[in-house]
């Protein structure tokens, strides 16, 4: 029986992925900062939940030896993260550690946590869920966009480095999805007193109170199985309508028309 190891599994897209997983008969690790918010996962079958806090090295060392007490980890899914968004200037430095620390260096630790397993036993599957927001960028997200544009390029330079001792590095990019990711699992910094950023602050808050397109969290959680057992060498899979279409259209477009694309789109030209 295969094992899959998914941070983030509290909710959205990590908890459909491990539902996904256990219900085709796989071993699922599905880990979660508090193990009480599991809720049906915890009762099924060969679903192992474990408490994860990404920003804690040793809380990721523990996780995953625990894991490995169990099962071989076949299969390890980076989809623990949040959002930060408004104005860099209005971002307290705090903030923009928190962000790293789960985004990206939270991904890393788990990842090289689980590479020596894999490495010895040559074979091995990591699939980082990055997002739409890794190629393209919108205002007021410099530095959600910042740590997905840094997990691609993280992602592809693992590519070359791992897949020599069997292990293949894999990149999901979901659109928008329907979970909790704008509630919870964001954080908004606006300081009304810096007046020169409310224009683009109103305009994007009026932008986004029209666009209600989003995807199940059970879409990105099927792409992300396929990923884990497609057998090709594939890297990167799309996810969502509004990626596969936003995505494409980014790869052919330049800068410039791009630029004044997006400007138009949140009212800024």
């Amino acid at each position: 029986m295969s094992a899959v190891f998914i941070t983030g599994s509290s909710s959205g897209i990590g908890r459909a992925t491990a539902q996904l997983f256990q219900a085709r008969g796989w071993t699922v690790f599905a880990t979660m900062r508090n193990p009480d918010d599991a809720g049906l996962l915890a009762d099924l079958d060969q679903v192992h939940v474990l408490p994860l806090d990404v920003t804690n090295p040793a809380s990721v060392s523990q996780a995953v030896s625990n894991a490995l007490a169990i099962s071989a980890i076949d299969v390890l899914v980076n989809n623990a993260g949040y959002g930060a968004y408004g104005p860099l200037e209005c971002t307290p430095r705090k903030g923009i550690e928190s962000l790293f620390q789960t985004n990206l260096l939270g991904l890393i630790d788990v990842t090289r946590a689980v590479i020596p397993d894999m490495r010895t036993r040559g074979s091995g599957t990591i699939i980082n869920v990055s997002s739409m927001g890794g190629h393209i960028a919108w205002p007021l997200g410099s530095l959600y966009h910042a740590s997905k544009f840094a997990v691609e390029g993280l992602s592809e330079a693992l590519l070359f480095e791992l897949e020599a001792l069997g292990i293949a590095i894999k990149v999901v990019q979901p659109g928008r999805v329907a979970t909790d990711f704008n509630g919870r699992s964001v954080d908004i910094n606006v300081d009304p007193s810096l007046t020169e950023y409310q224009p683009v602050i109103q305009a994007l808050m009026a932008s986004s109170s029209k666009d209600n397109y989003r995807t199940d969290p059970e879409v990105p959680a099927q792409v992300i199985y396929t990923a884990a057992t497609d057998g090709t060498t594939r890297f990167r899979y799309v996810s969502g309508d509004d990626a596969i279409e936003g995505l494409k259209r980014r790869r052919e477009t330049p800068d410039a028309e791009h630029f004044s694309r997006i400007r138009a789109e949140f009212g800024l030209a």
